[in-house]
C-alpha cells in the first residue's frame, strides 16, 4: 500500500489515451461520465446498459457509442478500461466479462455484494493479467491522506484504536428512486453496503488487516426495505488493535459520518468525512468540506484551524461530486501505465465486502466470526 510519499495527488504525467467504457446508465455512471472529460489520458468511447433506449440516451448526452451488449462492445470498441456502475450484486458479471477479455476493471463500490464475487474477480484478472481497482474515492481527500500519513510516518506510534461512524438519514423517497434500492436481491445489503464502504475502506487502511468481527444489523425504522439500515460492530486486527463500526441511515436530519484512530503513544487524529445531509449520488451536493476534527498530534495540535481554512478553500474551488473521482480514474490509469497497483485495490475492496459480509454472518450466528 502507499506510502505517506506514495499516494497519488493528481500528478499524471503520461500522454498514453486509454479507450474506456462505461457499464450501468444509473445516477453514479453520470458522475463518472462528467470526470472522465477531465481526466487527459481518458478517451471516453462508449456505455453499455441492458436497454438499449437508455444506453442510447445516456451516450448522446456524452458523444460516444451505446451498446447493449458487453462483449460486443469490448470488442467493437478495443476497450483497454471498463468502469463498472451497475446495482452492487451485478458488479461481477461485467467485470469477469471484462478481465477475461484483457480488459482493466475499475468498479464502483463495494467490489461485489459477496465475497465469492470478489474472489471470482480477483482470480479471473489475475489470469489475464489485468488490474482491478474499487472507487473509494474519499481516500483522496485531504483530511484522510493527512491521516495515512501520520500512520505511515509514526506520529500515532502504532495504531491500536479505530472508530468508523454514520449517522445519516435516508427517506422513503430514496429507496423508490431505483428500483433496486432496499432489497436483497437487488442491492445486496443496506447501510454497510451501499453507504457504509468509503468508512469501513477508510477503516481499514488506517488500522490494517482484521483478525476477527463481531456484529448485529438491524432495520430500525425504514419498514418499507428489507434490508438494513443500522449495524454495529467490534473488529480485532491482527495487529492486536482493536476496531468499532456504528453506521446508520436512521438519523434525522443527517448529522455526520467520521473515522478516527487512536495510537500507542497517546496521540489521536479524525476525519469528519461527511457533515449534515449525506450525498447522493445525481440527487445532492456535498453540502460540507471534509476536515479533520481531532489532531492530538504531540507539537501539531495548533493545526486544526489552518488546515480547515486551507481544506474548505480547496474543497470550494472545484465541483467536489466529480473531482475526486477524477482523481481515482487518473491514479488508475497512471497505476497501469506504470505497471504497478493503483491506490485502491481490488483486494482492498474486496476486505470491505469480507468486513461487512462477516457482520452479516456474525448477526445470523450470534458469535464471532474469523477472518482468513
Amino acid at each position: 500500500r502507499a506510502g505517506p510519499d506514495e499516494s497519488p495527488r493528481n500528478t499524471m504525467t503520461t500522454q498514453r489515451k486509454f479507450r474506456v467504457g462505461l457499464i450501468g446508465c444509473g445516477k453514479v455512471a453520470h458522475l463518472h461520465a462528467k470526470a472522465l472529460g477531465s481526466v487527459e489520458p481518458a478517451q471516453f468511447v462508449s456505455v453499455c446498459s441492458r436497454s438499449q433506449p437508455k444506453a442510447e440516451a445516456f451516450a448522446s448526452q456524452y458523444g460516444v457509442t451505446a451498446y447493449s451488449d458487453l462483449q460486443k462492445m469490448i470488442d467493437a470498441e478495443s476497450l483497454e478500461v471498463l468502469i463498472i456502475c451497475t446495482p452492487h450484486p451485478n458488479h461481477a458479471e461485467p467485470a469477469l466479462i471484462a478481465a477475461r477479455a484483457g480488459v482493466h476493471v475499475l468498479v464502483e463500490k463495494p467490489l461485489a455484494s459477496t465475497v465469492k464475487d470478489c474472489d471470482a474477480i480477483m482470480a479471473a484478472a489475475a489470469k489475464t493479467g489485468v488490474t482491478v481497482g474499487t472507487v473509494s474515492q474519499r481516500r483522496y481527500y485531504l483530511p484522510c491522506m493527512r491521516i495515512h500519513d501520520a500512520i505511515c510516518a509514526g506520529k500515532l506510534g502504532s495504531p491500536i484504536l479505530g472508530t468508523a461512524t454514520i449517522f445519516g438519514w435516508r427517506d422513503e423517497a430514496y429507496y423508490k428512486s431505483d428500483p433496486w434500492r432496499g432489497s436483497w436481491t437487488g442491492e445486496g445489503g443496506g447501510v454497510l453496503v451501499n453507504q457504509a464502504p468509503h468508512q469501513l475502506d477508510l477503516l481499514l487502511w488506517y488500522m490494517g488487516e482484521m483478525e476477527e468481527v463481531f456484529g448485529y444489523w438491524a432495520n430500525l425504522n425504514h419498514p418499507y426495505i428489507e434490508v438494513e439500515d443500522t449495524a454495529v460492530a467490534v473488529v480485532r486486527f491482527k495487529s492486536g488493535a482493536l476496531g468499532n463500526i456504528v453506521v446508520s441511515n436512521s438519523q434525522n436530519p443527517a448529522l455526520n459520518a467520521r473515522v478516527s484512530v487512536h495510537g500507542s503513544n497517546g496521540a489521536s487524529v479524525s476525519v469528519q468525512t461527511d457533515g449534515g445531509a449525506m450525498f447522493i449520488a445525481g440527487q445532492s451536493s456535498i453540502l460540507e468540506a471534509p476536515y479533520n476534527d481531532i489532531w492530538a498530534v504531540p507539537g501539531e495540535e495548533d493545526n486544526l484551524p489552518t488546515w480547515k481554512q486551507e481544506d474548505e478553500r480547496l474543497f470550494a474551488s472545484f465541483d467536489p461530486t466529480t473531482h475526486f473521482h477524477a482523481m481515482q480514474i487518473r491514479d488508475f490509469l497512471q497505476a497501469i501505465d506504470e505497471d504497478r497497483q493503483p491506490l485502491v485495490t481490488g483486494e482492498d475492496g474486496r476486505r470491505t465486502v469480507q468486513l461487512f459480509a462477516a457482520i452479516y454472518q456474525s448477526n445470523c450466528e450470534r458469535k464471532p466470526v474469523k477472518i482468513n
